[in-house]
């Protein structure tokens, strides 16, 4: 079952990452990036558009991984772009940009997921 909720605010794409993560949501993971969208994961690897980020998140609930949200810091925002960070609980930083939609709504365009802090 998907989460239909869209972000109305940048820094939403992490709070529904972690929310649609945790319920095993593939659909709804996949729903919060652009269509040809650029995931680099897992590390080393990158995933374009929905086909492949769809198997990289199989893969990823198949785990049936716990996701703490980690301390999201504030958005930064230039017109319809904004970068999105997160420290994650293990110190590593998750690194996002994500684009204003014509509805309004935020989603990501890139996603670099893991890095040191």
């Amino acid at each position: 079952m998907t989460n239909k909720k869209v972000a109305t605010e940048p820094n939403d794409l992490g709070k529904y990452f972690v929310e649609r993560a945790n319920a095993g949501d593939v659909d709804g993971l996949v729903a919060l990036y652009e269509p040809n969208a650029v995931l680099a994961f897992p590390p080393g690897e990158v995933a374009t558009g929905h086909a492949e980020m769809r198997k990289v998140f199989e893969q990823l609930v198949a785990t049936a991984p716990t996701l703490s949200p980690g301390r999201q810091h504030l958005a930064l925002v230039s017109d319809d772009l904004a970068m999105t960070a997160t420290t994650l609980t293990t110190g590593q930083v998750s690194v996002e940009i994500a684009r204003r939609q014509q509805d309004g709504s935020w989603l990501w365009a890139v996603d670099q997921p893991v890095l040191e802090a």
